[in-house]
């Protein structure tokens, strides 16, 4: 199998997982642009919500992502024996694997919203806002803090379907998810005939609906498609240890996500020493970037079931090419979205401002994002790769290490230490990344394939 052929394999199930990411960026950004039509305190509101609540979305959707590895490997492990006993066989392991999923997923998704429910003031208040702002922010995260329910279920079901390389329905979902939440904002916010317009509170409810209802489409694609009813879903029994395999697996990578969101809040939070502008600046620049990694990530996604699927089946030669197929797949992309953040990032940033002086500054930051895109490309790919052989632990260490002893510290001396201000923090942000690429490209270099 020549790498052309693997890379399109690839593409084939990565295009709708990008689209499925770019549709649930979309989402948060439905509710800021909703929000910025009401009032400054409402917009501040979502901007806090989404914030706080990124914490548990980030973590949860990292200890989920386990189970895309855990399915494509068994439907690896039934191909090498190509009779129907096997594939049966299969098929009901990745049910039962599926439906004591369900329950972990319940558990995480009750654990998230009663945490932001119970926390949201205290967690606000530590903002010392205005107290009629608090109040704002404090009832929008405490509607929005229920989405947490319908996503655990909704990342239980997503990447097991990508595990059986059932992206489309994946995709089809994740737009559905995005309409109806515009919908539901618009609705919820203003109001319209009996239902009462529920301002800042109505988007937090829009989005929690809207959470709600993707896994509940989820359910009806495992009844009806043939590519997700052979999982067997709606039989009975469960498998007793699915949790802790997934647990086991996941919370690796859960911690990996969190480090590298960490190190992106921390690098935001000491943009706001050098002044608002600086600030606003950034925002735009990190925005574009964000978008833009949606592809790579898709592509990791999809780069993690090629390999666990070879890597089941005993064929470690194709797994090994599945893995750097698609690191050569991020590394390309990367290359297109800096040439484009280069030389079109004047347009891409009038999208987000008119105010000239903080356009030019976010201008020169996507040409610093521009030199990071090189090595995110690489690092969320082999991520993807080495998650597909069950390989998590060390990369989480891995990537700690590269985001807060090379990260952090970099970008700390290059702004305050020599004095190079917002632009040092970019180049921070570029170390980090570069030490995780390197070192994952590296572990997966040397890591051995069992046949």
């Amino acid at each position: 199998m020549p790498f052309a052929t693997e890379a399109r394999a690839n593409l084939k199930l990565a295009l709708p997982l990008i689209a499925a990411q770019l549709a649930g960026v979309g989402m948060g950004a439905v509710d800021t642009m909703f929000a910025g039509h009401l009032t400054p305190k409402a917009l501040v509101a979502v901007a806090i919500g989404a914030n706080i609540n990124v914490v548990p979305f980030v973590f949860f959707a990292g200890l989920f992502m386990a189970a895309s590895a855990i399915v494509s490997k068994r439907r690896g492990e039934a191909a090498r024996h190509e009779d129907g006993l096997h594939a049966a066989n299969a098929a009901a392991s990745v049910g039962a694997f599926a439906r004591g999923l369900l329950l972990l997923a319940i558990a995480c998704g009750l654990t998230w919203t009663a945490g932001i429910w119970l926390l949201a003031p205290a967690m606000i208040h530590g903002l010392h806002l205005a107290a009629d702002t608090e109040a704002v922010a404090v009832g929008y995260l405490r509607c929005y803090g229920f989405s947490g329910i319908g996503l655990c279920l909704w990342f239980c079901l997503r990447y097991c379907a990508e595990g059986l390389s059932a992206s489309r329905p994946v995709m089809w979902v994740g737009l559905l998810g995005f309409v109806l939440n515009a919908l539901l904002n618009w609705l919820l916010i203003y109001g319209a005939g009996p239902i009462p317009a529920l301002g800042v509170n109505g988007s937090g409810i829009a989005t929690a609906l809207a959470c709600l209802a993707m896994p509940l489409a989820m359910l009806l694609c495992y009844a009806r498609l043939p590519s997700l009813r052979l999982a067997g879903l709606f039989t009975t029994g469960m498998e007793a240890g699915a949790a802790a395999t997934a647990l086991r697996l996941g919370l690796p990578i859960g911690t990996t996500m969190l480090a590298e969101a960490g190190l992106f809040v921390a690098v935001s939070l000491l943009m706001a020493r050098l002044g608002e502008s600086v600030v606003a600046a950034h925002q735009v620049a990190i925005n574009v970037a964000s978008i833009a990694f949606m592809i790579p990530l898709g592509i990791a996604l999809a780069t993690t079931v090629r390999v666990a699927f070879f890597a089941g089946a005993a064929q470690p030669r194709l797994a090994r090419r599945a893995g750097w197929s698609g690191m050569g797949l991020g590394f390309a992309n990367a290359l297109l979205n800096a040439a484009v953040m280069l030389l079109g990032g004047s347009l891409l940033v009038r999208a987000y401002t008119a105010d000239a002086g903080i356009a030019a500054q976010a201008t020169g930051f996507l040409a610093l994002a521009a030199a990071f895109q090189i090595f995110d490309g690489v690092q969320v790919t082999a991520s993807g790769a080495l998650r597909g052989l069950h390989d998590t632990r060390r990369p989480m260490f891995i990537t700690l290490a590269a985001y807060w002893l090379v990260g952090m510290p970099v970008a700390w001396w290059l702004a305050f230490g020599l004095g190079l201000g917002p632009n040092g923090l970019w180049w921070g942000l570029t170390a980090g990344l570069a030490a995780a690429a390197f070192g994952l490209a590296a572990r997966f270099s040397m890591l051995k394939v069992s046949a």
